[in-house]
């Protein structure tokens, strides 16, 4: 059967949006979930398992993470994945290499954090003193945190859990039954993790997504190049309208089983359905944008708009907030208006009801 744009639709939305499962489960279908601080009205994160995890509420991800068998780290972006993805990636040798002062400072940090177990960022500013720096925004950050940041990168810190949003760190151990593995074993497997996560997706946004594992393994630069080809080798491939699309090997994009359901759902700029732009414009039909650093006068879509899902399609976008405990949405269409369908109404109706039970805001 010659697969179209239709099956390709189909298939990257039923995928995807899989049966609701346990957290952990949906942490290691997904590969890796894509962290943002912003909260409109939740973390990105939050957003995307609550439509893949069971009962799942706004911080779960937070709260249960110190029990949970996962590590914060860079990916393709920065987010949670399982310690054996994590694994992969390590030991990780920074494009920046440290002065030997720099190193003697965090080896000093390294064995107060050992002594105490977890340490809080301010415990290791008031013990050490190191003043502050010039972050990468221009603005002035305390010197301790970014060398906690650039030794949690290099794989001595692990992110044990988060106090009010802040990393609480821990020294990381290694990870001795990956240590041996090739680098190209090790490359390969990175690369199906990010297929896994976005298929079906265009050539061109493997390679971009190829190009943004080098934040994740900077140390195997002359490695990616080889990795991509054998990738274009080993998935499967088709052109649609002039387009190449790669998927796993073992899946067929036009099979029938592949059936997105009728829910209305609102989704994170960050969710794997809508994060390809160059995806989305293509199975969709019209751009969308992320707009949150964007300056309010230029603004077309507002400051954290939610890609609007009905079935198989994404219809328009919702700008929500939350306001003395009651939730506010801002709905627009691509076509103007709102669908006339009864089923749209119904369907709208209970994600919005869902939301406000994710947020805490109905029980």
């Amino acid at each position: 059967m010659t697969v179209t744009l239709d099956h390709l639709r189909r298939y990257a939305v039923a995928r995807s949006l899989f049966k609701p499962t346990t957290l952990m489960r949906a942490i290691a279908k997904l590969g890796f979930v894509q962290a943002d601080p912003i909260r409109a009205p939740a973390r990105a994160q939050d957003l995307t398992l609550r439509q893949r995890v069971v009962g799942y509420r706004a911080g779960d991800l937070e709260r249960r993470y110190p029990r949970l068998p996962l590590e914060e780290d860079f990916f393709v972006n920065y987010g949670f994945l399982p310690q054996g993805h994590h694994a992969l990636m390590h030991p990780r040798q920074a494009r920046l290499e440290w002065a030997p002062a720099r190193w003697k400072q965090a080896q000093a940090v390294q064995a107060f954090i050992a002594e105490r177990g977890a340490v809080h960022p301010r415990e290791v500013d008031a013990h050490f003193a190191h003043g502050k720096t010039t972050n990468w925004f221009g603005g002035s950050s305390n010197a301790s945190t970014q060398l906690l940041d650039g030794m949690h990168y290099r794989g001595l810190l692990r992110v044990a859990r988060r106090d009010g949003g802040t990393r609480v760190y821990a020294v990381r151990e290694a990870a001795p039954a990956v240590a041996a593995l090739d680098i190209d074993v090790r490359m390969d497997a990175l690369i199906d993790l990010i297929v896994a996560k976005y298929a079906p997706l265009p050539d061109a946004s493997l390679g971009q997504l190829v190009a943004y594992l080098g934040n994740g393994v900077p140390q195997w630069k002359d490695a990616r190049k080889p990795a991509l080809v054998r990738a274009r080798q080993r998935l499967q491939r088709t052109r649609v309208d002039g387009v190449d699309w790669l998927w796993p090997a073992d899946e067929r994009a036009e099979s029938r089983r592949w059936k997105p359901d009728a829910q209305v759902r609102l989704l994170t700029p960050f969710d794997p359905v809508v994060w390809d732009r160059r995806r989305f414009e293509l199975l969709w039909g019209w751009a969308y944008r992320f707009e949150a650093y964007t300056p309010p006068g230029k603004r077309k879509l507002g400051y954290y708009a939610l890609p609007l899902l009905w079935g198989e399609r994404v219809i328009g976008w919702g700008n929500l907030s939350v306001a003395a405990g009651v939730l506010n949405a801002e709905l627009r269409y691509v076509d103007g208006r709102a669908p006339r369908d009864a089923a749209f109404v119904r369907e709208l109706d209970a994600e919005m009801a869902r939301m406000r039970v994710f947020l805490g805001l109905e029980e």
